[in-house]
């Protein structure tokens, strides 16, 4: 068979291809903004969502903080070891169970995350904010997608 033969749809017809490219897109905005103070972008998921974790008053372990995240449990574990190497968080035995490992902010970490998240609200802003009245739409879909996907 040569490539005259394939069956192929232009890349503009598939939905996926669109997905990669608007999440490759926006995804190299966001790591340029994170660059700027020093994290990646698997970082600054970690931080915020520790952050958010921790607005419930609870511990947070490691394994809460990576099913939140919808992380693997070992690639969260590593990026927490930088993190604290940074001096960003602190992990400490878990004061419900002694296999765990709780995680808290520093007050440099809960700076950071600040910046940080003041930087990605900005891109978010700008970058969907084309999607003007379909915006709400839009990001209902893709939970709808991830809901039914997981």
């Amino acid at each position: 068979m040569n490539n005259s033969e394939l069956n192929l749809p232009h890349p503009d017809q598939s939905i996926g291809f669109s997905l990669w490219q608007t999440f490759m897109i926006w995804n190299r905005k966001i790591n340029n903004a994170l660059a700027a103070i020093e994290l990646t972008h698997t970082q600054f998921v970690l931080l915020a969502g520790l952050g958010w974790l921790l607005k419930e008053k609870e511990p947070v372990s490691q394994i809460r903080l990576a099913e939140e995240a919808r992380t693997d449990p070992m690639m969260t574990s590593q990026v927490l070891r930088t993190l604290e190497k940074k001096g960003l968080i602190t992990r400490a035995p878990h004061p419900d169970d002694s296999r765990a490992k709780e995680i808290k902010l520093t007050n440099y970490g809960t700076e950071m995350l600040s910046h940080a998240l003041t930087a990605v609200q900005k891109i978010d802003e700008d970058y969907f904010g084309v999607l003007e009245e379909s915006r709400k739409s839009f990001h209902w879909n893709m939970n709808e997608l991830i809901i039914k996907n997981l």
